[in-house]
């Protein structure tokens, strides 16, 4: 199996990941029991309180029940308001990143080259990380408050428990920050590869050659003729020794014959 196959089946597991996980944050949002509590009013009659960031709700053991929506937007508390924003972030940077994702897989073919369909599929993933990222920290900090005001001695108000809905938003929040970060880490590195191959090291110049001047050829040509003439002086001294040391030696053998 090559690794381009690999890869392709890869894309495809992480796409039905990414997509199981932005559909559960969606459900999130219609879902009525992020917080629930229980109050015994008479020993026949079972009230249960539950709500969400959108309103609250009342029912009891006969079947009836009642919500009714949060009247004021101003009125709420800020963490209620950076809860519902970070969510409603989450669930658009999903929808972007799945439609990257289609774009970018190799699977299907809709975009150009290798390294424009890597570099989408990187964009698509980063999308889902991001998104995956901002659904965490909504569902934490509001898990985390009512953690903390259930185990509070000094809150004296009606105490929640955390509701299915903040354990649905969790999984689906790690599902997509799992599925984004696999996205980026393979459709990264392969965009990398491929922009560092289509643009070689660039290759340093040799060193420079220095170019001679007039006044240094001037100055070479002067260096080259007395060579040339101690050249010349020590061949004729050379000759002439040698003429004197053959004269010398005809001389003395012309005394040794007489």
């Amino acid at each position: 199996m090559s690794y381009r196959t690999v890869v392709m089946y890869m894309e495809i597991g992480c796409f039905v990941v990414c997509v199981s996980g932005w559909i559960l944050v969606c459900s999130t949002m219609p879902t009525e029991i992020w917080t629930w509590s229980e109050v015994d009013s008479i020993v026949l009659t079972t009230s249960n309180y539950f709500s969400n960031l959108w309103k609250d709700c009342i029912s009891d053991s006969t079947g009836v029940s009642d919500c009714k929506g949060i009247p004021s937007m101003l009125a709420l508390n800020w963490d209620i308001h950076m809860c519902r924003a970070l969510i409603i972030i989450s669930i658009i940077l999903g929808f972007f990143g799945s439609v990257l994702v289609l774009v970018g897989m190799k699977c299907t073919k809709v975009g150009g080259t290798e390294i424009v369909n890597a570099r989408v599929t990187f964009a698509g993933g980063m999308n889902y990380l991001i998104g995956g990222l901002c659904s965490t920290i909504a569902f934490s900090y509001y898990g985390n408050k009512i953690r903390s005001e259930f185990q509070n001695p000094n809150y004296r108000a009606q105490k929640f428990e955390i509701g299915v809905g903040v354990f649905i938003g969790w999984g689906g929040s790690t599902l997509l920050v799992v599925g984004g970060l696999i996205y980026s880490i393979f459709a990264g590195t392969e965009g990398c590869q491929s922009s560092s191959k289509r643009y070689p090291d660039y290759q340093f110049p040799d060193a420079y050659t220095v170019v001679p001047t007039r006044k240094s050829i001037v100055s070479s040509a002067r260096t080259m003729t007395s060579a040339s003439r101690k050249s010349e002086t020590s061949s004729g001294s050379r000759g002439s020794s040698i003429s004197g040391i053959t004269a010398t030696t005809k001389t003395t053998a012309t005394n040794a014959y007489v």
